[in-house]
C-alpha cells in the first residue's frame, strides 16, 4: 500500500484488516515503529481534526511532520494548469509538490471543492493531478467528493459500539446556513454500503446526491451484501435505525449559485436532528456526525450531550485509523 485515496480503492476484507491493525495499535502501542520517518502535510483549506490528529498520531508511532498551510507563513500556491500566474499565487503546485515530497517520507494533501462546477468537482482533476505529481506515499485528507480518513474513523466507531455488520443506516441532510462540500456525505455513504448496511439516504427535495456517488455507493453495496436507497420521508427512514449520520451539504440542483441555494434551503431550518427525530429509531440507535457542527441549526444540544451521540469518539477514532494508514504506508 502506497496511497490511501479512497476506500474504494481497497476491498472489504482488506479495510477489516487495516481496522484490525488500528485496534492492535490502539491496545498495543508502537512507539518506535516509524522513528526517524517525518510525515509532511499540505492543508490549502482549514482544519482541526485532521490535523492534529495526524500530528498526534506520526508522534504516537515515533516519527515527525511539518505543516504547510499556503498563503500562511509559505506562499500563496496556483493548482489550475495552464495557468497565466499573474495574480497572488507565486508557487504553482507542479514545482511545489515535488519539493515538498523530497523533504519527507509521505505527504498529506487536503483540497477542498471549489464549490462552482459539480462536474468539475466530481472529476476531482486538480487533486489528482496533485497526487500524480508526488513519488511518495500519499494520503488524502479530504477532496472535493472525498473524505476517506473520516470514513475509515466511521466505520471503526460502528465496530467499537457493536452495531450490526448489516444495520441500518441512515445518512441524513441537516440544515446549514450555506452550502457545504460533498466529501463526507459521499464518503459515509460509500463506506455504509461497503460495509454491508442497509443504507439510507435522507434528504429535502433538490438534495439527491450526484448520480456518479449513489451508483459508487450501489456499487459497493452490491459487492457487500448492503443495500442503497434514498427517500424525503423522515418517520419512514428512520424506523428501526441502528445509526444516524447526520451532514450538512449542497444542493448539486443548484451547485454553484448561491442565491439559489439560499433560496431552496431557506424554509428547511425543521431539518435540525433532535431527540423527537429517534421515536422509530431503535432504543439503541447511535447519532454520528463527522464536526464541526453548528449546534441547534444542525443538530440540538439534546442529541449531541445526550447519550446516543458518538461524536466524540468517532473524532478521537480519527487518530487511530490513521496510525494504522501511517503504520502500513511506511512500514508495509
Amino acid at each position: 500500500m502506497n496511497r490511501f485515496l479512497d476506500l474504494a480503492d481497497f476491498s472489504r476484507d482488506q479495510v477489516v484488516d487495516l481496522l484490525d491493525l488500528a485496534r492492535r495499535l490502539q491496545e498495543r502501542p508502537e512507539p518506535q515503529a516509524l522513528a526517524g520517518r517525518i510525515l509532511g502535510l499540505l492543508f490549502m483549506n482549514p482544519s482541526l481534526r485532521t490535523l492534529s490528529s495526524f500530528q498526534a498520531g506520526m508522534m504516537r508511532l515515533g516519527g515527525t511532520s511539518f505543516v504547510v498551510t499556503p498563503g500562511q507563513g509559505t506562499w500563496q500556491v496556483e493548482t489550475r494548469t495552464g495557468a497565466v500566474m499573474d495574480g497572488g499565487a507565486a508557487e504553482h503546485v507542479r514545482e511545489a509538490i515535488p519539493v515538498l515530497a523530497s523533504y519527507c517520507d509521505a505527504l498529506g494533501l487536503r483540497a477542498f471543492a471549489e464549490g462552482r462546477d459539480l462536474a468539475a468537482d466530481l472529476a476531482e482533476a486538480p487533486f489528482q493531478l496533485m497526487a500524480g505529481l508526488c513519488n511518495k506515499p500519499f494520503i488524502n485528507l479530504e477532496s472535493a467528493v472525498n473524505h476517506p480518513c473520516q470514513a475509515l474513523a466511521d466505520w471503526k466507531t460502528m465496530d467499537d459500539v457493536g452495531v450490526p455488520r448489516g444495520g441500518r443506516f441512515v445518512l441524513s441532510w441537516v440544515y446549514h446556513p450555506r452550502a457545504l462540500p460533498l466529501a463526507v456525505p459521499a464518503a459515509a455513504l460509500h463506506m455504509a454500503a461497503q460495509r454491508g448496511m442497509e443504507v439510507v439516504v435522507l434528504r429535502p427535495d433538490g438534495y439527491a446526491l450526484p448520480e456518479p456517488i449513489m451508483a459508487k455507493a450501489r456499487r459497493a453495496a452490491a459487492e457487500s451484501g448492503g443495500t442503497v436507497s434514498e427517500t424525503t420521508d423522515r418517520a419512514a427512514a428512520l424506523a428501526g435505525a441502528h445509526v444516524v449520520y447526520a451532514k450538512e451539504w449542497g444542493s448539486p440542483a443548484v451547485y454553484g449559485d448561491a442565491e439559489a441555494e439560499a433560496a431552496l434551503r431557506r424554509p428547511l431550518a425543521d431539518w435540525r436532528v433532535r431527540e423527537a427525530w429517534f421515536a422509530n429509531a431503535r432504543p439503541d440507535c447511535h447519532f454520528m456526525h463527522c464536526l464541526p457542527v453548528r449546534r441547534n441549526v444542525a443538530v440540538a444540544d439534546e442529541v449531541l450531550d445526550g447519550p446516543r451521540s458518538r461524536v466524540v469518539q468517532e473524532a478521537a477514532n480519527r487518530m487511530v485509523v490513521q496510525m494504522a494508514v501511517l503504520h502500513r504506508l511506511l512500514r508495509g
